[in-house]
């Protein structure tokens, strides 16, 4: 027996990958999605969520984290949830965030995203 998709009367399914969305398999499969969509209308504010991100981002894929790399981005976890969910960062949170990242000892594959931080804080805190 051979063909294209023939499993020997059996049912196949193969799946390399999936991204996005909600699936649902067998006769009583259901799927839900929620999805949150972040819209900033303050550019600065979007620019320092673009930063924030990418300074996580730099985070996440250090060789090795220390105690202050999980301080550091649990600060910027913190800004990125109140950026999405208000529109913009509060001041307290952001002061916060600008000292531990002045005295943050940056390694120097990050060095150039924390600077890109402060100076969007700096831009939308004034």
């Amino acid at each position: 027996m051979s063909g294209d998709g023939e499993t020997g009367g059996g049912a196949h399914v193969q799946i390399g990958s999936i991204t996005g969305g909600s699936q649902a398999f067998g006769s009583h499969g259901k799927a839900e999605s929620t999805n949150h969509t972040v819209v900033v209308s303050d550019p600065g504010q979007q620019h320092l969520l673009t930063q924030v991100r990418a300074l996580r981002g730099e985070l996440r894929r250090a060789p090795e984290r220390t105690a202050d790399d999980d301080a550091l981005d649990a600060e910027l976890a913190e800004v990125e949830r109140e950026i999405g969910r208000a529109g913009h960062g509060d001041s307290g949170l952001l002061a916060r965030l600008r000292a531990r990242l002045e005295q943050y000892g940056a390694a120097a594959a990050t060095a150039a995203s924390v600077t890109a931080v402060l100076q969007a804080i700096a831009q939308v805190t004034g």
